[in-house]
């Protein structure tokens, strides 16, 4: 049987392969094994595709004991290690966020996703206030043995549509991306930055793993491969083509 300190060794390792890590985001026990079925090498799951299947909307409305309850029946099915997104952290000060991670520990994860804006608005936070509440995860790991992979997810890409999107905005990111690392944060997530360049420049100067999400205008996977992506996310995407594929097979079940 692998550990939880093997298998967060060995998540760790997925990120400085010679290939991205690919990750197809579950929202249950059900689609974790699908795609464990289907050759995954880690699973993550989706706060908005976790939400939407249980009648929530994203935003931390999810009620985070739902959450975990949800993490560890995931944990439970599979033997691949296991990354949860946290959102923002279920907490208003950084010490609460510290205490969500150290469940979602307790509950069998490797890794989790926090993202530096706020759940109800998609403000950025404050980077003094994104950083302690890093530390604060980083302590929650540490303490509990678990070498935990802290994705540390910026939404600054997420301020200004991505046509919008420019240099000024990667040294943004790049800025909290340093501070992020020096706070304890193993790889940087930057959902909603498309652009190869971009991309490219980001890679160049960060001094985490960078994590792309696929979506609308997102370079194909080797493309983001041999930009120096070192992880790639599909966010809502399986669990909203799972749904359409059950709505059209309802929906021809249904014509007779």
């Amino acid at each position: 049987m692998t550990t939880q300190t093997d298998k967060a060794r060995l998540f760790h390792s997925l990120h400085a392969g010679d290939r991205p890590l690919v990750l197809f985001n579950i929202w249950d026990p059900g689609s974790a094994k699908a795609v464990a079925d289907a050759g995954a090498r880690a699973l993550a799951t989706g706060s908005w595709s976790v939400a939407a299947a249980n009648g929530y909307k994203d935003g931390e409305h999810l009620p985070l004991e739902l959450a975990l309850d949800n993490l560890a029946r995931i944990v439970a099915n599979t033997d691949l290690p296991v990354t949860v997104d946290l959102e923002s952290g279920y907490g208003a000060t950084a010490a609460e966020v510290g205490r969500t991670v150290q469940r979602a520990i307790e509950a069998g994860a490797v890794g989790c996703n926090l993202e530096d804006s706020h759940p109800a608005d998609g403000r950025l936070r404050p980077l003094a206030e994104q950083v302690e509440r890093l530390v604060q995860v980083r302590k929650a790991a540490d303490a509990s043995g678990v070498a935990l992979f802290i994705n540390a997810r910026t939404d600054v890409f997420f301020q200004k549509p991505a046509e919008a999107h420019d240099a000024e905005m990667v040294a943004q990111a790049l800025e909290r991306a340093r501070a992020y690392a020096a706070a304890g944060a193993d790889g940087l997530f930057v959902p909603g930055l498309v652009d190869g360049t971009l991309i490219a420049n980001l890679v160049a100067a960060l001094p985490l793993p960078v994590n792309v999400m696929v979506g609308a205008g997102t370079p194909a996977l080797a493309r983001l491969a041999e930009l120096g992506v070192a992880r790639i996310s599909h966010g809502p995407g399986p669990y909203l083509t799972a749904m359409r594929t059950l709505a059209e097979a309802a929906a021809k079940a249904s014509d007779f």
